[in-house]
């Protein structure tokens, strides 16, 4: 069996399946001060009456290290790089605890110039004095030689728990954004190591040893350890488990379509074209920080069922604010849902105080309860249409990838919307009057990012750099540096990429059937001196590809439609 949990930032959800076959699931508040209740008390709900011994594997997603970003809730990460001669790089954000280190790497891999021991001794000093909590160490063209990166790590590898090297995180030359993932690695390493050991010890308190994987921004899966190593790449595993339980609930298009995830506090949205998700090849950005974290494309907008309703200037405003829970279930400020109640589109536990609510706002505004309640779920519709057009617009100006190619002069036009949260099947009609499109939700719409963490499959990524003058492979992921002859050629690069990504995937526990290899990228250049070609630079990039570990069983039957 799968046990999958996933941690919103307003409910947690959890569900068992076997083989694909749905066979309980369960949806709780989050407790954001006492995680490890919030987990435990899903998991014995869970596993009532059930054989723990038959738990082979257990799938998360959080939105732990995303909420900490968004929130500021990070640690004091001291920062420290060497970027060599050429452009001067400014990164400002990271305050008074960046330091730039002499030295430098060509782009070779070959060490220039060695930086000063007592450099290290000032920095240390410095960030003693600063209360810095965890590292984050860059040096250029590290993935082509990581030995600069590795004794500055070393250097303070007894007074950091949290060390951060660049070349670890991405074999991907781009240097900005190699340091920013760096400083978000080393930022919320420790949210993310809170949550886990909170996730760790309620499997213990429950007997469960099976195997732990956390879902990554991409789509896949990866082993809790490497999470603990990469806790960036766990940065918006929340959207991307929405997304995979849109593609395991919903029979397979070949249109263009938008897909909205509609929680308690946002919306986030993903578009498909041509049945193929957008995708963000060179990372994404969070916090206005550029990254090297692959990503399915998405856009969250502060809009949720439980958005705080108020009137500002005399005119009703949604969200982006959430103070609780739905007056209709036990909260004190009105909300959206709250309007859905009162309309008979949800049920809720407190249908007659929800009334009273939304009456006193009606008042307020000279309008009778009614057409308040309608004007509020009209607002909230418009306000995600109007989100989504703008999104469009932006998507329809400039190229884009989606998980296969890049799509260049090509109009996102969208036929329908499909919807998963739970306030989907409730405003499946009203979004279909806002936008005019076919509207679809499927069965298990409110435990649907539960059912896409259990889903998704495995995944890895690896970047091979390979110079033939210097005779040296390089895998940075995978921490393989490796001699090589001088008639090491690309097929040969291709072949040891698929095997290593391949080895990356078993290690993870990956079945062999579920092991789907492909080369995302590859190029040779011959390097000319004297007007002879000395050297040949060969890049390859590799991927267990994305995907679904099982078929959800009779999913497509389940999808309901409105506006057809």
């Amino acid at each position: 069996m799968i046990l999958a949990i996933d941690m919103g930032g307003t409910h947690i959800d959890g569900v068992l399946l076997r083989q694909g076959v749905l066979l309980k699931s369960v949806k709780h508040e989050v407790n954001k001060a006492d995680l490890f209740n919030s987990i435990w008390q899903c998991l014995q709900d869970l596993l009532q009456d059930q054989e723990k011994s038959e738990i082979d594997r257990i799938h998360l997603s959080t939105t732990v290290c995303t909420n900490a970003i968004v929130e500021g809730k990070v640690s004091r990460v001291g920062v420290i790089v060497q970027s060599g001669p050429g452009i001067n790089w400014d990164f400002d954000r990271m305050g008074d605890n960046l330091y730039y280190l002499s030295g430098s790497t060509d782009h070779r891999g070959i060490v220039v110039d060695n930086f000063r021991q007592s450099e290290l001794q000032t920095i240390q000093a410095r960030f003693q004095d600063s209360g810095v909590e965890s590292l984050a160490v860059i040096s250029k063209f590290s993935p082509r030689n990581p030995d600069t990166e590795k004794r500055i790590g070393d250097f303070f590898a007894d007074e950091y728990k949290e060390i951060t090297l660049g070349h670890r995180l991405s074999g991907k030359l781009n240097f900005p954004r190699r340091v920013q993932t760096a400083y978000l690695n080393a930022a919320v390493a420790d949210t993310f190591r809170t949550f886990a050991g909170s996730m760790l010890a309620a499997l213990a308190e429950e007997a469960i040893t099976a195997p732990v994987y956390i879902l990554k921004a991409d789509g896949g899966t990866v082993d809790l350890d490497s999470a603990l190593k990469r806790p960036v790449e766990t940065i918006l595993s929340g959207p991307a488990a929405s997304f995979v339980g849109i593609s395991a609930l919903f029979p397979r298009t070949e249109d263009d379509a938008i897909l909205l995830d509609i929680g308690g506090t946002t919306t986030d949205i993903f578009f498909l074209a041509a049945g193929l998700p957008l995708f963000e090849a060179t990372g994404i950005e969070i916090d206005g920080r550029k990254t090297l974290v692959r990503a399915v494309y998405s856009s969250s907008v502060g809009l949720g069922g439980d958005s705080y309703v108020h009137i500002d200037k005399g005119e009703i405003r949604i969200g982006p604010e959430r103070r609780g829970f739905a007056v209709a279930f036990g909260g004190e400020d009105l909300t959206p849902t709250d309007a859905l109640v009162y309309l008979g589109l949800m049920r809720g536990s407190y249908p007659q105080k929800a009334a009273e609510a939304l009456a006193a706002l009606a008042a307020e505004l000279e309008l009778d309860t009614e057409a308040c309640a309608t004007k509020i779920v009209t607002g909230f519709c418009d306000s995600i249409m109007q989100r989504i057009a703008e999104i469009l617009g932006r998507i329809n100006s400039s190229p884009v990838y989606t998980i296969r190619e890049l799509l260049h002069g090509r109009q996102l036009k969208p036929r329908s919307i499909r919807l998963i949260g739970g306030p989907a099947k409730a405003l499946a009609e009203p979004l279909h009057a806002a936008s005019g499109l076919e509207i679809s939700f499927p069965d298990n719409y409110e435990i649907a990012n539960a059912l896409g963490a259990a889903l998704a499959r495995p995944t890895t990524e690896i970047s091979l750099y390979a110079n033939t003058e210097r005779r040296i492979l390089s895998i940075p992921e995978l921490g393989i540096y490796e001699n090589i002859d001088k008639s090491f050629n690309l097929a040969q690069a291709e072949e040891i990429a698929l095997q290593a990504v391949a080895q990356a995937g078993a290690a993870m526990g990956l079945p062999p059937d579920q092991v789907e290899t492909e080369i995302t990228e590859a190029s040779s250049f011959n390097m000319v001196r004297g007007f002879m070609s000395r050297e040949r630079n060969i890049r390859v990039r590799a991927q267990i590809k994305p995907g679904l570990l099982y078929k959800l069983q009779q999913a497509e039957e389940g999808s309901r439609h409105e506006g057809q």
